[in-house]
Parts: C-alpha cells; structure tokens; sequence
C-alpha cells in the first residue's frame, strides 16, 4: 500500500537555505518528550501509540453496537462539540456521497450531527424532523455537563422515549463518556444505556480513533478496521526511530514553524480541491487552533474549498498581506470517472476540454493556483492522499495529530490544555444566573450596567 506523501519544495525556499534540517534538533527533542512523557501536558499522551494498541476484539464491539444502530434506527443523532463531533463528522462526509442527505437509503440510517450550537431553530426544526423517524442518539461527553450537548441530549432523549418507549429508547441510545464520574456517567448507568469510554488521558481533539469517531463512523457503514490500519502505518512511519528526513510529520513541522518564526507566516490556510474534504479542514483547524494558540503565540488556522473559494479569497491569497502560508491536500484519483461532453454550438467555448475528465481539469486548476501562489509570495506544502478511503484518511487523521504534538512542543506551549476555552463559558453561566456563579454574575453585570 501507499502512503501519503508530504511535498516542501514549493515551501522550504521561502526559508534561508538549511534551515529545515536545522530544526532537527529541536524536533527530535519534541519526539522524545513526547515518547517519555516529559514533555507539558504528559497526562494526555493516550493518542500517541493509540492506533497500535486497538484490538480486533474492540473493534467487534464497537462494530457489534453499531449494527445493533443500524437495524434498529431510521436515523442516527451524535450529540457532541468540538472534538467530540468534529472527527467523526469530517471521516464519514469524505468518505460519503455527497447527496446522502437526498437519497432513500434502505442499509444505512441518516448520521446527524446535533449538540455542537445552540440554535432554536436548529434545534427546533431536528426535532420536526425526527418526530416521524425511529431514530437513536449516541450522547458524547466526558462530563455530561457541556451546555450544548446536554441541553441537546436531554431534548432528544425525552423525544426518544416519548415516541419509542423507555425500554426500546434504551436500546438505541448510547453513551461515549468517562469511566467512572459526570452526569453522563451517571445517567448512562441509570438508564442502562450500553457505554463506552472516553480515555482519561486522550483529549477531545486526538479522540477520533477512540469510541467518540469509531461508533459514529462504523454507525454509517464505514470500515473502522481499515480506518485504524491506516492510522497504525503512519504510527509507523512517523515514529520517532525514522530519520528525520524520512519522517512526513517531522517536515512537516519543522517547515510550518521555521514559516512561523523565519519569515513571518503567521496564517496557515488548509486548502482542498476536493468538496468531501470540508470537514477534514473544520477537524484540523480545532486540533491546531486549540492546541497552539496559547501565550500570545501560535499560527492561525484557516481553510479554503478551492475552487470554490478561488472565487471569494482568491484575490487576498495572491496580493493580500503577505502572513499566509498553504498546505494543500491533494487527492490523486477519485472514486468516480466522467468525461466532460462536447457541444455542438460550443457557446462556452468548452469544447477544447471534450473528452478529458472533470479530475483533470481539477487538477490543472490546482497546479495552476499553487504556481501562482507561490509566485506570488504563498509558501505551499503539498499533501497528496492516494484515494478517499478508510486506509488514506486514517494515515491523514494520524499524521496531523502526530504532526501537531511536535510542533507544539517546539513552539514551547502545551499543546494538550484549552485554557481559554473556559472563560466564555465563566461569562455565559454567570449572565444565565447559574448556581455558584453569584459573584461573577454581580461583576458582569456591573460592567454591562457602565
């Protein structure tokens, strides 16, 4: 089997000439630290060896209750943000049709995703739309108590078991949750939900290879086994005994942070050719964005579906501020063939592309755009990805996790907290006047009263 490959050379000359290889040190250092736990945030390394230590027994059991979903469900809700959605989101919309949503499918139920806003309508017009369908909720949440997603379950669970009945709810709602303590811990337990584990040392953004993606994934009828064999090969081929040189993830983060700290790159944009890829771009930015942007420092990210975007963010890329880098994910062939048809009247003046396929002309347009970009002053680092499969997405899942915990490391943060995150959450329960929050409710109040 192929991997997929990493490409710098339209990246590495924006850099003084070595100074790639000059941070091996340094990314070697991130390797063992990471490899011996000393590095910040140790108590969340669950990830880094997690595809080689998945079993086929768990991978039955996982399978096992999923097919249990599929027979019994017209639909199936993932109640879950941020990391808790965003993985399994971004595996099963590049691995599926994109009309999916359109289509009467009699083998697999409809994944929706609910939990990750909190939207009325939204909300609102969910329920309208399950109100008629047999449908199953798979509840994640370490604690139970994240607003969005247990405001959402305890919508969907009371509409569960109002239209199917406690004891047939019971069989299609399962928990994704801590091992032993939060409300959905505890709920789980009571009701008697089948559960799985969230691992207390793998944070939200590194869980997609745990239950949290896994059930989801498997819910939809995708091969988890292949999407962890592809994880386990890129274990393999990013580890820390594999030359530097050698090693896609090791360049990787070495050319992003000599782009970051060298030559003022301060945006990365993920951009793709290929529209099922949308949500791979949305799982990315939170596992770069939470994991770097801590103590004033730390490259944004930022995504583009070309060429979509070509057509709205084209103009800033190429004569904007000269901060952006790209790293483009490119894939080499698709899972379907059509040739583009020839006219008559040729109004378009198409007709000089009868008879070659859509792809390839995706392709020029891709090839076309990096040129220019380049010439124009965007460095671009290119990661080409064989097909969309289970096997290719698991490697990509697996490079960029691995890719982000040595880049983090060398940028000197922690790349495993989100201590930020927490304080719009501080404001927003003090303003809805919840329990234990009375001096933080008074002081907001006061400084919206000035």
């Amino acid at each position: 089997m192929k991997n997929i490959c990493l490409d710098i050379t339209k990246a590495a000359p924006f850099l003084n000439e070595g100074a790639v290889k000059a941070y091996e040190p340094q990314i070697r250092a991130a390797q063992q630290a990471l490899e011996n736990g000393t590095c910040p945030g140790n108590d969340f390394l669950g990830w880094l060896h997690l595809p080689s230590s998945i079993t086929p027994e768990f991978l039955d059991e996982v399978q096992t209750t999923a097919d249990i979903l599929r027979a019994n469900c017209e639909a199936i809700v993932v109640a879950g943000i941020g990391g808790s959605y965003l993985g399994a989101r971004a595996v099963i919309e590049a691995l599926g049709n994109s009309f999916a949503w359109l289509l009467k499918d009699d083998k697999n139920p409809s994944i929706l995703f609910a939990g990750n806003n909190i939207g009325e309508d939204y909300l609102s017009e969910l329920t309208e739309y399950l109100s008629d369908k047999k449908f199953g909720v798979i509840n994640i949440s370490k604690s139970g108590t994240t607003t969005e997603t247990a405001l959402t379950f305890r919508l969907l669970k009371k509409q569960c078991e109002a239209q199917r009945g406690k004891e047939e709810a019971r069989k299609v709602i399962v928990a994704v949750t801590d091992a032993k303590r939060g409300a959905a811990r505890t709920c789980a337990d009571k009701e008697g939900y089948k559960s799985f584990i969230i691992p207390d040392n793998v944070g939200g953004r590194f869980s997609v290879l745990t239950p949290v993606g896994l059930l989801p994934i498997a819910c939809a009828g995708f091969d988890i086994k292949a999407l962890v064999s592809g994880a386990v090969d890129m274990e393999k081929s990013c580890g820390v005994d594999t030359p530097f040189e050698n090693n896609p993830a090791a360049q990787y983060a070495a050319v992003r942070n000599g782009l970051y700290s060298q030559a003022g790159k301060k945006i990365e944009i993920m951009v793709n050719y290929q529209p099922k890829l949308h949500f791979i771009s949305e799982w990315w930015k939170q596992l770069f964005g939470e994991s770097e942007g801590k103590e004033n420092k730390g490259i944004f990210p930022a995504s583009c579906d070309f060429t979509t975007d070509l057509h709205s963010m084209g103009q800033w890329i190429q004569e904007g501020e000269r901060t952006i880098f790209e790293t483009v994910i490119s894939v080499e062939q698709p899972n379907r063939r059509l040739l583009f048809p020839e006219d008559e009247e040729n109004l378009d003046g198409l007709n000089f592309l009868a008879g070659k396929r859509v792809d390839e002309v995706n392709k020029m347009a891709e090839l076309g755009t990096r040129l220019a970009h380049v010439d124009g002053g965007v460095p671009n680092i290119r990661i080409s990805v064989p097909e969309l499969s289970e096997y290719y997405i698991g490697q990509l899942i697996y490079f960029f996790e691995i890719a982000c915990g040595i880049s983090g490391n060398v940028l000197g943060v922690n790349p495993f907290n989100q201590p930020g995150v927490e304080a719009y959450k501080r404001n927003m329960f003090a303003l809805l006047d919840k329990p234990g929050y009375e001096e933080d409710s008074k002081a907001i109040k006061a400084r919206l009263a000035e």
